[in-house]
């Protein structure tokens, strides 16, 4: 929350952080899981050489594929935030080439939540957040407890619209 921190303005203060759901290590666990089973069943190797060979080379072929999937999405956890605070939505991502967008509560004009039914299981979704006029968000996709996310923007703005 390095960056969310730094652009806070007087006053201001985070209400909710989100983040990215776990279910994107998914691929490459998986890849991983391929790995450990081609091992496993690999072919004899004083039978079978050539096949005992070329399953060790696949064997590590799949945990290399699986370690830079893992990689990448560890990677765009790290450099991700996502926070609502009483004044704005802030949405960051990236560590060089950073991609920031902000939105001011009070231009919010809808939250959209979209989840498959894995999404419902595991707590997790696509939200769209729209503002007034042009401004919108990029679609934020896979974040963890997107209806939590959604309720603390919604609330906030209603706090905001009570207030003399």
């Amino acid at each position: 929350m390095s960056y969310v921190r730094h652009v806070l303005q007087p006053g201001e203060e985070v209400r909710h952080v989100a983040g990215l759901h776990w279910i994107l290590y998914l691929p490459g666990l998986l890849v991983w899981i391929l790995a450990a089973i081609i091992l496993i069943i690999r072919p004899d190797a004083s039978e079978y050489w050539v096949a005992n060979r070329l399953a060790v080379i696949v064997t590590w072929l799949c945990f290399a594929v699986g370690l830079v999937l893992i990689a990448r999405v560890w990677f765009s956890w790290w450099t991700t935030e996502i926070a609502v605070t009483n004044r704005r939505v802030i949405y960051k991502k990236g560590l060089v080439r950073r991609e920031t967008t902000e939105m001011n509560l009070d231009k919010v004009e809808t939250v959209n939540v979209d989840q498959s039914i894995l999404g419902r299981i595991f707590d997790y979704g696509n939200v769209d957040v729209r503002g007034t006029g042009k401004g919108n968000f990029d679609q934020l996709k896979h974040v963890a407890a997107p209806l939590e996310l959604r309720n603390h923007v919604i609330a906030v703005e209603a706090q905001q619209d009570r207030q003399p």
